[in-house]
């Protein structure tokens, strides 16, 4: 099916090919027809699906439909959880633009800013306005406070990956800005789940929305092009292990994500130590060091990049072979977004995690959670060590309030008995007779 046959007009859809959209995928095979006809939309499918192109060209349609001479004023706001997804959004809508078999008369100005960065620059390139604003909602509001843009004439809101949005605190940004736009508008939410706080959202933002349920089986980027591995190992040896993978697999580009930034610097560091091109990415990090680090990998400069959740969100790198989960990740849901780094536009990848003894509970959290089983390799050489005691559990998951799956581990009071308990048998051991 040709994108023409959704709706989108010859030029658009020309430009659509150029940049690399063949054949539309079931996120746009249905969402495109639905936000041309002016519907409210709440969609969700897994990362590498097409969200994106599913919101930008039916929108970018409507936009040199109804732009006109005079002062730009925002007429589309796409909000998203971090820097890396803005920036990204960003070229995409400038390449779709640019690869217009004709440009328009009044050319298109597309405006991106986002936090960790000057002020200035961003309120410099907002004079005159500007016609689409790809945003941080932190920096949006500082934007609109600085009278550097005004909201009142936005026809289209867009949500991109709105469960990270709520995830990483933006409700009460996210409430502001809702006050701020006008009542009458397209609003159009894309997550990749639909998590009871979605729905509340949904709830309260959209109108008679149209819902796009995308099962990862029904599409040609789905779980099955991703090779899941699952390696016992214990967690004094994964940097080793790590390293040996990378080199005997030949992984020309890898994604290594960690709980820490702290973690990113160390393990990247030992990886360079043994003679691969390593990088840490974190949040800590400048824009221009984390840009340079995104060019180098897309470029092969950089053959690993040990990374944070948070500041890997919209890493978007073509035929990138392999993701590996150093660190497993908090959540079923957060499992999703990292192996969903590979595998895109139809490739195959893999996904590897490290399953140490400690973290062999959680690991079947997630797979039950999410419905597969992994089987358990070992690696010649790094086989963990047999443990003669194992710490107390805890399962966080069955415990309400803990804000998702946690794995098991012991608590602050476990450990406390735990060296109760050590010191009492050393205590009973000195008073044995020799």
């Amino acid at each position: 099916m040709p994108f023409t046959a959704l709706g989108l007009i010859p030029p658009l859809a020309q430009a659509a090919a150029k940049v690399g959209y063949g054949e539309p995928t079931p996120v746009q095979r249905e969402a495109v027809p639905a936000i041309l006809a002016g519907r409210d939309v709440l969609a969700s499918a897994r990362t590498g699906s097409g969200k994106t192109a599913a919101y930008l060209l039916p929108l970018l349609q409507k936009l040199l439909d109804s732009r006109h001479d005079g002062r730009r004023d925002v007429s589309m706001l796409v909000l998203v959880p971090t820097r890396e997804l803005a920036a990204q959004v960003g070229d995409t809508l400038q390449g779709l633009v640019q690869a217009l078999p004709q440009q328009p008369a009044r050319p298109l100005k597309i405006a991106v800013a986002f936090g960790g960065v000057s002020i200035n620059p961003q309120m410099m390139g907002l004079r005159g306005g500007a016609d689409v604003m790809i945003a941080t909602p932190g920096r949006l509001l500082d934007l609109v406070a600085h009278n550097a843009l005004h909201l009142g004439s936005l026809s289209a809101l867009v949500l991109d990956e709105a469960d990270r949005l709520l995830d990483l605190g933006f409700a009460d940004e996210l409430q502001r800005i809702l006050d701020l736009l006008p009542a009458r508008r397209q609003t159009l939410m894309f997550s990749a789940t639909f998590a009871p706080e979605i729905e509340t959202l949904a709830g309260r933002v959209l109108n008679d929305p149209l819902r796009i349920a995308i099962a990862p089986e029904s599409e040609t980027t789905a779980v099955p092009d991703i090779a899941q591995r699952a390696i016992e190992v214990d967690a004094s040896r994964r940097t080793q292990l790590l390293a040996r993978l990378v080199k005997d697999e030949k992984w020309t580009r890898v994604l290594v994500f960690v709980a820490t930034k702290f973690a990113a610097e160390i393990v990247a560091d030992k990886l360079r130590k043994a003679g691969l091109e390593a990088e840490p990415f974190h949040g800590v990090l400048s824009q221009g060091k984390r840009s340079q680090v995104l060019a180098d990998l897309k470029a092969s400069r950089v053959q690993v990049v040990v990374a944070t959740d948070l500041a890997a969100r919209g890493i978007d790198v073509v035929q990138l072979p392999a993701v590996v989960n150093y660190d497993l990740p908090r959540s079923a849901t957060d499992h999703v977004h990292r192996i969903g780094r590979t595998g895109r536009a139809g490739e195959t990848g893999v996904a590897v995690s490290f399953v140490t003894e400690e973290s062999e509970a959680h690991f079947r959290l997630i797979e039950k959670r999410q419905g597969f089983s992994v089987p358990r390799e070992r690696i010649a050489g790094f086989e963990p060590a047999p443990r003669a005691d194992v710490a107390p559990v805890i399962d966080h998951a069955e415990v309400p309030g803990t804000g998702g799956v946690k794995g098991k581990r012991p608590s602050k009071k476990d450990k406390l008995r735990a060296a109760a308990l050590l010191s009492a048998g050393a205590a009973a051991d000195d008073e044995k007779p020799s």
